[in-house]
């Protein structure tokens, strides 16, 4: 690995580094390209990183912020994930904290005073306050080791979360000619990344670009029908489990959460309605254990930097596959296994093209519409989940099947769909290719609307030729027709359905047709939650770590932090499986340190011993 100028700095700190990984963030060794990170900022190199969500990338800025001379200003676009990360360092021992508009006047001077008097090591910020002039001028007489801007994807116009205040950033080499810049996003296209290398003028950086493979979370997609019921069966499949509803409009969010608190599930809205004192009591709550759902909305940002979130519910349609990415990597953090569930129905595809239809930015809508094609083939095409996510992000993956995905569990099974194709097909085109899903299902299946009296469709060769195959099985049909390439929607005539040459080819039998097995929705959910893969546990072990959990659960009560910021679950199972007597053992445990020891040592280790 070739470094700039300053290698020789960054050489002489590794002795430190690898002390400080141990002795404060309680890690013997450093977790997939967080070395090359480390080294790279330690030198004084500009970075780009990619790296996946529960990757560790805060470690990669924290840990050479902590041996290196002067603060790290540390860009953050959300206040609540701002608290919890500084709530974490401080736990650490790590001199951290933040400015942003929560603080009182005499908050804010305190931590100001302490900055120029040279006391912090990490400085959590939003742009917008980056952006301030005053602010700005304050940091320029202070000794900053680097800048490290986390979500970078927010700068980019090609990412699918770009806020423009982030556009500020730009002008950071200019304000400060001497600063280092490392940027951290957990979804980025290569496209967005030479936009956020260009964008913020990263001189010569060290980039790295991981694997975007969460191998700890299983992909599932299931036929829609009653969402609420459905969402509900996966959840009460998760025994107390904590995860995310994603609901698209804030109605939908609001009617869900209703509906789970009546069927006994302790869950809260969350969505942009709110005020941000609501907000902020949903997101406390759910970090704290207190409820074990969030309901919110998918375009609303949420910034919940929680670690053992189980599960993540698309109860409609994302925007993007990158939206998904980012969306459903809000679970499993902890490297846990983990399930993401997207609900699937043709017609959210409507509402979606609806909203796109509104653009008046031709390049913004045409982006829009190739995204929801991504999407829709992610859902509908009888291919890994796990291939075509990777594939979005211009990486292959090396293996014929990953073995958590429902397509490679072999939980979607496909059959000889070729003679109904035809039927539904046929339909089309007796009525002359003009009319759309609804009208083409009604006539196959017989029914006596207004609308087929009026065009004689009673009277053609295929009405009711299907009619006791239900209007679910024959939307699963139309989906998988335009998924395959043999019918498509035209938006030019009211999306009406017509004929591609491949669904001409199947219409004369002159190829074959094969549609991912139906399941009736309604039993789709449950099914799904059955399929959970769990380990084997030790059960006087899983008995310990649950008493573990009530501890850690009552001290962070009494310090009024969210419980992971005390130990992490994957700590607590380790501490559960070692069940340790002594201070030496216990710092053997992956994430406990010399602070947290002194902390919680005595506390975990007489916890250990009277459950024994």
């Amino acid at each position: 690995m070739a470094f700039g100028k300053n290698s020789g700095a960054g050489l002489e700190l590794m002795p430190d580094v690898k002390k400080t990984l141990r002795n404060v963030f309680g890690f013997k060794d450093f977790r997939a390209n967080q070395q090359e990170i480390v080294e790279a900022i330690v030198q004084g190199r500009d970075v780009f990183a990619a790296m996946p969500t529960g990757g560790g990338k805060s470690l990669c800025y924290q840990l050479p912020a902590a041996v290196m001379d002067g603060v790290a200003v540390v860009v953050s676009p959300l206040i609540a994930l701002m608290k919890d990360q500084v709530d974490a360092a401080q736990e650490l021992g790590l001199a951290a904290e933040f400015v942003n508009s929560t603080l009182s006047q005499e908050e804010f001077f305190g931590i100001m005073d302490r900055l120029d008097a040279g006391r912090l090591k990490l400085l959590y910020v939003s742009p917008e306050r980056l952006n301030l002039e005053g602010f700005a001028a304050r940091l320029k007489g202070v000794n900053i080791s680097f800048f490290a801007i986390d979500e970078a994807h927010c700068l980019s116009e090609w990412g699918h979360d770009f806020r423009p205040d982030y556009l500020a950033l730009s002008d950071l080499k200019k304000k400060f000619p001497s600063a280092h810049i490392a940027a951290f996003t957990a979804t980025a296209t290569k496209r967005v990344q030479q936009d956020i290398v260009k964008r913020l003028n990263l001189d010569e950086p060290f980039v790295l670009r991981a694997s975007f493979d969460r191998p700890e979370l299983t992909y599932r997609v299931i036929a829609k029908s009653s969402a609420n019921q459905q969402i509900t069966d996966i959840i009460k499949g998760h025994n107390g489990e904590s995860g995310i509803i994603y609901r698209t409009s804030r109605k939908d969010v609001d009617s869900t959460a209703t509906f789970l608190k009546k069927n006994g599930i302790k869950a809260l809205a969350y969505h942009a309605g709110m005020t941000p004192q609501q907000r902020q009591k949903c997101q406390d709550s759910f970090k704290r254990d207190k409820v074990q759902v969030v309901v919110a909305t998918i375009a609303f940002g949420m910034g919940i930097d929680k670690s053992d979130i189980r599960f993540v519910v698309h109860g409609d349609l994302p925007r993007s596959v990158e939206g998904y990415y980012q969306e459903t990597g809000r679970a499993g953090r902890d490297g846990e296994a983990s399930f993401c569930y997207l609900l699937f129905s043709r017609s959210d595809i409507f509402k979606i093209r609806y909203h796109i239809d509104n653009i008046i930015e031709p390049a913004a809508a045409q982006q829009a519409k190739s995204n929801l094609s991504t999407i829709v083939s992610f859902a509908t095409k009888n291919v890994c989940r796990r291939k075509q996510l990777l594939a979005y992000f211009d990486e292959a993956y090396p293996q014929e099947n990953c073995s958590g995905c429902d397509v490679c569990l072999d939980e979607v099974e496909t059959e000889d769909a070729g003679t109904n194709a035809r039927i539904f097909m046929s339909a089309m085109a007796r009525t002359e290719q003009r009319f759309g899903i609804v009208h083409i299902i009604d006539i196959v299946r017989g029914a006596n609307t207004e609308k087929i009296r009026k065009f004689d469709h009673h009277n053609i060769k295929t009405y009711g030729a299907r009619k006791s195959y239900s209007k679910q099985y024959w939307s699963a049909l139309a989906d998988e027709l335009i998924g395959q390439g043999c019918i498509f929607q035209n938006p030019d005539r009211f999306n009406a359905l017509q004929l591609t040459e491949k669904g001409v080819e199947v219409l004369y039998g002159r190829k074959d047709f094969f549609m991912t097995k139906f399941v009736e929705p309604k039993s789709a959910a449950a099914k799904a939650v059955k399929k959970h893969q769990a380990k084997e546990v030790n059960p006087q072990a899983q008995a310990l770590f649950e008493h573990l959990r009530a501890v850690r659960k009552e001290i962070a009560d009494q310090k009024n932090l969210p419980p992971f910021v005390i130990f992490s679950n994957k700590t607590l199972k380790e501490m559960a499986e070692i069940a340790p007597r002594t201070e030496a053992e216990l710092l053997t445990i992956s994430g406990i340190g010399e602070k947290k020891l002194e902390s919680y040592g005595a506390i975990f280790l007489a916890a250990v011993r009277e459950y024994q």
